[in-house]
């Protein structure tokens, strides 16, 4: 991933103290940055600088991914599928490190920037790869790719990936224009 032009590396708002975003989200920040690897996560203490709004967020967030019926490899290639095409570097760094826990190797990480064409995919990878790709690009699904998932996912399946993958295009999105930074590894 490239990393964003100088003029564009400050956050538009930084990442709040404890008085900033309450007990909970201070908290809870420094838990999943210990858990990923890194100091408190910026994402969690940025965006909870609006707590009614990270708080309701946090809970449907945490729906998709890690409480979605997803296996949670599958999850994070999706998640890292869009990072890539995204260019967004804060969801690609976060969750290198959350995929390789959920079972990701190296090659792995690697083909997810190559594409669903990829050699070594899964049939069902690349039926989830392929929605991912069609989604960013058309925020549609066409009747062929459709087809293809319905092979290898349940419905729900489908509503959650759907819902997955846009999730993370709206992230993706709220990254960038807050200039929210990568974390630090610890």
């Amino acid at each position: 991933m490239t990393a964003p032009a100088a003029r564009d590396r400050s956050p538009r708002i930084a990442p709040g103290g404890l008085r900033q975003v309450g007990p909970f989200t201070w908290l809870l920040a420094r838990i999943s940055g210990r858990i990923a690897g890194t100091g408190p996560l910026a994402l969690f203490l940025t965006l909870g600088r609006h707590r009614r709004l990270f708080h309701a967020w946090l809970w449907f967030a945490g729906r998709l991914m890690p409480g979605g019926r997803l296996p949670r490899r599958e999850s994070e290639l999706v998640i890292l599928r869009v990072a890539h095409l995204r260019g967004c570097r804060y969801e690609w760094e976060h969750h290198v490190r959350l995929g390789h826990r959920a079972g990701l190797g190296p090659a792995d990480i690697d083909r997810v920037t190559q594409g669903p064409g990829a050699e070594g995919w899964t049939p069902r990878e690349r039926a989830l790869l392929t929605a991912a790709d069609r989604l960013h690009h058309h925020r549609d699904l066409d009747d062929d790719t459709w087809r293809l998932l319905r092979e290898h996912l349940t419905e729900p399946e489908c509503i959650e990936l759907c819902m997955l993958a846009s999730h993370y295009e709206m992230l993706a999105t709220v990254i960038a224009a807050l200039r929210i930074q990568p974390d630090a590894p610890r």
